[in-house]
């Protein structure tokens, strides 16, 4: 399942297929896809990361949210919009601030390269079984 956060980008989990030297691989490993105006990456690289088309994407539930800090959904949303319009922005400005995602990772920018990068702890996360290998692939 992923998460879409308009304006920004969707976050989800894959299964992907790593062959080891002596067995096969399958991890389940985030992914980040960006989902930025063009306009506000006009000298910046980031790299080209395609969600499966077979991965449910849902909207960011905003009710849920609420009810981590006791704010009403409708002003959570409104909190969630004007950060990622502010990032934009920034962007377009050619500031270069990180954004982060509490226990998922940093969004940021480095030598002109704009790249999600995940918690160790967010990865582990997900995968238990083979954790080294999803964190090799992240």
């Amino acid at each position: 399942q992923g998460v879409h956060l308009p304006g920004l980008g969707t976050f989800a989990v894959v299964h992907e297929q790593i062959n080891g030297t002596e067995e096969m691989y399958v991890v389940r490993r985030p992914v980040f896809q960006l989902d930025v105006d063009m306009s506000c990456l006009q000298e910046l690289v980031f790299p080209t990361v395609m969600v499966p088309g077979d991965i449910k994407i849902m909207p960011l539930d905003y009710w849920w949210l609420s009810q981590t800090n006791s704010l009403p959904p409708d002003v959570v949303r409104g909190c969630v919009e004007e950060t990622i319009l502010l990032y934009s922005f920034q962007l377009r400005d050619r500031q270069r601030p990180a954004f982060a995602f509490e226990n998922i990772g940093i969004l940021s920018c480095q030598n002109n390269v704009l790249c999600m990068q995940f918690h160790c702890s967010c990865i582990a996360g997900l995968e238990s079984r083979d954790t080294w290998m999803a964190l090799l692939f992240t």
